[in-house]
């Protein structure tokens, strides 16, 4: 017999346990990395005892809250495309009281984590999703998928220095890895180019021009791997076809997420009857 399908991201009883912070994310609360904080803020209960650490295994069995809460039935990972404008922090709340991307999402969407940041300033395709672990997962590094920008920048620059940033690049101790770039035109004082990265250090884009003499003065993200922003308008919201994340994450990541399941939101087609030829 098949086995029962996880209730509220935990495992199954007859299963090996998981991790909380793994569980929580599965719940689409958020990502693992902040549920750990969450434990460590003191917010996460497992059967009547306040974690601190999130070095626990909860199976379905385990009563776990989340700021006294159940967590909620775990429902099929789900991805949007997302347009952010220029002047929203990629947060749920900001301690400096700016204007964040979740508040400016419509009613009707569920609860979403952002796949990665685009800081206040870059504007562009941003990926929303329900699920905590695909969020993980998509900005991994080791995904390979390759994160486009077009840049505007004031300066100069020559096509021959933006090939060296082929090798990678060191700045200020820390370093960054290979990037695609390329000079598109020149404007006035300013230059427009397209960039290519695979890692999306933090302000990677503006650090690594500045390094060049270029001043950063707008930051679009214009793909993520296969996801494109196209012509999605500004602040727009478009879910992502389930069919086309399967065929992007692969049979093995797609089925670790239970994306081959059928998606019960969508009705099953209808056989059609043979026609009855007329005698």
């Amino acid at each position: 017999m098949p086995r029962p399908e996880p209730r509220h991201g935990l495992p199954p009883s007859d299963t090996a346990p998981s991790r909380i912070a793994k569980v929580i994310a599965r719940a689409g609360l958020c990502s693992r990395r902040e549920a750990e904080r969450w434990i460590a803020d003191g917010r996460v209960n497992v059967n009547g005892e306040v974690l601190s650490s999130p070095a626990r295994d909860v199976r379905e069995s385990d009563q776990v809250l989340v700021d006294g809460k159940p967590l909620p039935e775990a429902e099929a990972p789900r991805l949007w495309r997302f347009h952010k404008p220029r002047g929203l922090v990629t947060t749920h709340a900001d301690p400096r009281g700016r204007p964040t991307v979740f508040a400016s999402l419509p009613n009707d969407l569920p609860r979403v984590i952002s796949v990665g940041r685009l800081d206040f300033n870059t504007e562009g395709l941003l990926l929303l999703t329900n699920n905590g672990a695909l969020a993980r997962h998509l900005a991994l590094p080791s995904t390979g998928w390759l994160r486009r920008y077009r840049v505007r920048a004031h300066g100069t620059v020559q096509q021959s220095d933006l090939d060296q940033l082929q090798r990678g690049i060191e700045i200020g101790g820390v370093r960054y890895g290979p990037i695609e770039a390329s000079l598109d035109k020149t404007q006035g004082s300013n230059v427009w180019l397209t960039l290519g990265l695979r890692e999306g250090k933090n302000r990677e884009v503006r650090k690594v021009l500045e390094k060049l003499g270029l001043q950063v003065n707008r930051l679009i993200r214009i793909s993520f791997g296969p996801f494109q922003l196209l012509d999605l308008p500004v602040g727009g919201i478009d879910p992502v076809k389930r069919r086309t994340l399967i065929d992007q994450l692969g049979v093995r990541a797609a089925t670790e997420f239970g994306l081959l399941h059928p998606d019960p939101t969508i009705p099953p087609k209808r056989k059609q009857q043979p026609a009855v030829r007329s005698s």
